[in-house]
């Protein structure tokens, strides 16, 4: 008796896994899509270009911030300068680290 129950469960639970769609095997060609399905496509895709052209832009987020303080998160949001390059000529014979 335990084993038919058992049974049933699992063809229970397998029915829901096999109404999924289907899965494209090795070597299986996609369908061709309708007209009206690529039309739907395009009309998603503008859709979603548009909603990323909505999204405004953001500042740079320190999460670190609030950690460190005040005087150390206003040193690192500042914005870098650019490091002036030296000439092969102005090179002198000693270096230094």
């Amino acid at each position: 008796m335990r084993k038919i129950a058992v049974a049933v469960l699992l063809v229970l639970m397998a029915a829901p896994a096999l109404a999924q769609d289907h899965v494209l095997g090795p070597g299986e060609e996609p369908k061709d899509k309708t007209a009206s399905q690529k039309a739907g496509d395009d009309r998603a895709e503008r859709a979603y270009q548009r909603s990323l052209n909505n999204v405004p832009d953001q500042k740079p987020v320190d999460p670190w911030g609030t950690a460190r303080g005040d005087d150390a998160s206003k040193k690192l949001a500042a914005p870098a300068r650019p490091v002036a390059k030296q000439s092969s000529k102005a090179k002198s014979g000693s270096t230094a680290n």
